[in-house]
């Protein structure tokens, strides 16, 4: 009797089932949604014309335009900076609610949780929006925002990572009599720090470029001087926005970089 011959197959029946449906699902929202908005298909051939031209318009830039973004560009980190300072300060607490392990109750949980949800469902320019509203055009409006913005991101995984510590070391500092703030300082902080300091680090790098488009709605920042040039058509000074903005970014991207490597 001959040997019964397997046939390797990479996916069972079940899976490719499965994967067929998630792809078909997939393509159907896609041509669903392209029909529902209407896209019409653009004639392939503008398009370079239409970027050559604006490229053309915006070379070469207005180097003498500097003089006028630098103060602007000052005002974009400062905002970052106290953006991302106060989301820290904000976000330790909320971290200790959102946290399983160090929330006092599944009130404070939930209550943590849906600080974090609602922060981070609110774009940056939303926020900058309300408090445009509530305290008036200028950079506090974009640092709050800034800092609004942030306590989710901070706050979700600082809670992530003190549910990842060693409650025995908490423990021990409790038996030792120690009272709650010393508890959170020498209990959770310590084990919590190396995250926290990397955490805050790559927050403040994002808090950099999101700073740069706040201007759009009046709150402060570079984003004002390129709001003004796109609306004046000044595309020369527009691209020495971007050209600064570029180097700002890019700037940034390596000290934090570097700084989250001395951290690890």
């Amino acid at each position: 009797m001959a040997a019964d011959e397997y046939t390797w197959e990479r996916f069972d029946r079940r899976r490719r089932l499965t994967r067929f449906v998630v792809f078909l699902v997939a393509a159907v929202t896609v041509v669903g949604s392209w029909q529902f908005m209407d896209i019409g298909v653009a004639n392939p051939d503008t398009i370079p014309r239409e970027i050559a031209d604006l490229l053309t318009r915006m070379y070469p830039p207005d180097v003498a335009y500097t003089t006028q973004i630098v103060g602007p560009l000052i005002e974009t980190i400062h905002i970052a900076a106290l953006g991302t300072i106060g989301a820290l300060v904000l976000s330790v607490p909320v971290a200790l609610l959102a946290a399983e392990n160090t929330t006092p109750n599944a009130a404070t949980f939930w209550l943590g949780k849906l600080i974090v949800t609602v922060s981070r469902s609110v774009n940056t320019i939303i926020w900058a929006l309300f408090f445009v509203v509530a305290f008036g055009s200028g950079p506090l409006a974009g640092a709050v925002a800034i800092a609004f913005r942030s306590v989710g991101f901070l706050g979700k995984l600082l809670g992530e990572e003190i549910e990842e510590i060693d409650f025995g070391q908490v423990e021990a500092v409790r038996a030792s009599g120690a009272s709650s703030i010393q508890i959170l300082l020498y209990g959770v902080l310590p084990q919590i720090k190396p995250a926290l300091v990397g955490l805050s680090i790559y927050r403040w790098d994002i808090n950099i470029r999101d700073s740069t488009v706040l201007g759009f709605v009046g709150a402060g920042g570079i984003g004002v001087q390129l709001f003004r040039a796109v609306n004046a058509f000044a595309w020369q000074s527009v691209a020495m926005v971007l050209i600064v903005i570029l180097g700002v970014v890019v700037v940034t991207e390596s000290l934090s970089a570097y700084t989250r490597g001395l951290v690890r």
